[in-house]
């Protein structure tokens, strides 16, 4: 009914205002890039976001975008068509950060946290929604800005004023002024009102995000992905878009000048965008997200510090902060952290919750803060690890989910496999495609929490795939290993060099398993041939 009626109100409405409805069916795998940071590389699982999430399917459903709605554009102040309200670009925000936040992890260091949120709401206060005559609305807009723990090395922005900054950016900064410039464009992208923008254009889409593959990059295909997406009714949509090189272009400027206004020598962005260009050209090294997810809008570099030039000192002089920075950041984690869990001959550890499982050859393996997934190489099962924080028991999980109504119960019972007792239920579900997926999900009580352990596939692959499911979840046990249990990530530490010489010679020896002589000289915005004088901080991985 809802969709006859709105056929015939598109009908009336210019192209540009119609209502479009995109659902997760829809997406196709490359069409969409996205203006978040890619998941690609692994994110652990952490004990501490507990509000668990199958993010098989954060945007299972349907996002209505009705309308047009005509309000002022914060930076010219002309009136202007957006696809949302500033209110419901707010809302939009804060329900997504807290899937964000759950799906990804907040970088547990305080002094950290409380430095970029300090340098984020100094910019905000100068940016063009708190300057004279902008609407009320706009100056009682909280930003946020928080540090995602992951090694993935960009920044985004949401809607309503969430800012994220990965460790592994903050990792590849050299000075504060760098950072401003950074954290300005993000902000940039929210005053600008960017999204609102693309979705009145009918460029806002959704994608699915499958194992945390955000950007389009599905991991999972065929009939098993959409009963993942569909698994259990637990999702959330999150807004992921396109954005063009305009609004690329118009985000540098106002990060330039955010940053300048801010008393920052905003030329200095330009050595953070060269940095990340390098990563791409070193062998074996992955796009680097933030350049996957904001595409270059052309010698950006350059029109970096040709814009910093329209913004002179008053004072002749503006700040860098090289040396603050690095204190900042001596001690922050780089690369994996082990401590949240990593795989090791076969074998899935997890050294701060205390336990094991083996991995089954021919499925790769993601891990979240919220949760472990495992997809098989050919897409048509999937695994998956979490704690259940609804229960108390992992015998009141189980009665809970065998009168759960759409599952038809096909065994159930229970069994102890290496001092851990499980609760197990085996049943049939059938999701929106009218495709029947039958699972096998074990409920263990461990360390104080209910775990559960999802196998799942199509009915008629289940008998095949149980013979790798249930061997896997029974290897479910603890973990005794010291070495393991007290193994330690490494760490960025910040040294001075004791005398002048080349880079090259500076670091000798200190290569790693982590990190190459090469990346290790771009971790530095060097090159290894550049001398570097005496008392020169500079970053080592250890």
């Amino acid at each position: 009914m809802y969709q006859k009626e709105q056929a015939s109100r598109n009908a009336a409405l210019p192209d540009r205002c119609r209502t479009s409805t995109y659902s997760a069916g829809e997406y196709r795998a490359g069409e969409y890039s996205v203006s978040t940071y890619s998941a690609g590389k692994r994110t652990p699982m952490n004990k501490k976001n507990r509000k668990l999430l199958l993010v098989f399917g954060m945007l299972a459903g349907t996002l209505l975008l009705s309308g047009c709605v005509v309000s002022r554009d914060p930076i010219t102040g002309k009136k202007k068509s957006y696809g949302y309200s500033w209110a419901e670009e707010v809302r939009m925000g804060r329900e997504a950060d807290s899937q964000i936040i759950s799906q990804f992890g907040l970088y547990e260091d305080e002094r950290l946290s409380s430095y970029i949120d300090s340098l984020g709401q100094a910019m905000v206060a100068i940016s063009h929604v708190r300057r004279a005559g902008a609407e009320p609305e706009w100056l009682a807009t909280k930003f946020y800005f928080r540090v995602l723990d992951s090694e993935v090395v960009n920044a985004f922005a949401l809607p309503g004023g969430y800012i994220y900054v990965t460790r592994g950016l903050l990792a590849h900064v050299d000075n504060e002024a760098q950072l401003a410039v950074v954290i300005g464009h993000e902000i940039g992208h929210v005053t600008a009102r960017h999204m609102s923008k693309r979705a009145k254009n009918q460029i806002l889409s959704q994608a699915a995000l499958m194992a945390g593959a955000i950007g389009g990059q599905l991991l999972v295909g065929g009939n098993t992905a959409e009963s993942v997406l569909n698994y259990g009714g637990i999702g959330s949509q999150l807004l992921l878009l396109s954005y063009g090189r305009d609004d690329e272009s118009q985000s540098d400027k106002l990060g330039v000048e955010y940053a300048a206004l801010t008393g920052y020598d905003a030329a200095e962005g330009a050595g953070f965008f060269n940095s990340l260009k390098r990563l791409t050209n070193q062998s074996g090294q992955d796009i680097p997200s933030f350049l996957q997810t904001h595409p270059d809008p052309g010698q950006r570099e350059t029109k970096i510090i040709e814009e910093a030039a329209t913004w002179p000192s008053e004072t002749g002089s503006r700040r860098v902060g090289r040396s603050w920075y690095l204190q900042q950041i001596d001690e922050i984690i780089f690369g994996s952290d082990p401590r949240q869990g990593f795989t090791r001959e076969g074998r899935f550890i997890h050294p701060d919750l205390a336990f094991q499982f083996d991995v089954p050859d021919g499925f790769r393996l993601t891990n979240q803060p919220s949760q472990i997934i495992m997809i098989s190489e050919d897409g048509q099962a999937a695994a998956r690890l979490m704690i259940d924080a609804e229960f108390e028991t992992a015998k009141a999980a189980a009665e809970a989910l065998a009168v759960r109504q759409g599952v038809d119960i096909l065994d159930r019972g229970s069994s102890t496999f290496h001092g851990v007792e499980s609760h197990y239920i085996v049943a049939e579900t059938v999701v929106e495609n009218a495709q029947t997926i039958r699972f096998r999900m074990h409920f263990m009580d461990y360390g104080g929490d209910v775990y559960s352990f999802l196998g799942f596939t199509d009915r008629r692959d289940f008998a095949a795939y149980d013979l790798i499911f249930e061997p896997m979840i029974q290897s479910f046990r603890p973990l005794r290993d010291k070495a393991l249990l007290e193994v330690e990530p490494i760490r960025i530490r910040i040294h001075k060099a004791p005398e002048e010489k080349s880079f090259e010679a500076l670091i000798e020896g200190e290569s790693t398993s982590e990190i190459s002589f090469g990346n290790l000289a771009i971790l530095n915005q060097l090159e290894l041939s550049d001398t570097v004088a005496r008392g020169y901080a500079y970053k080592l991985v250890r």
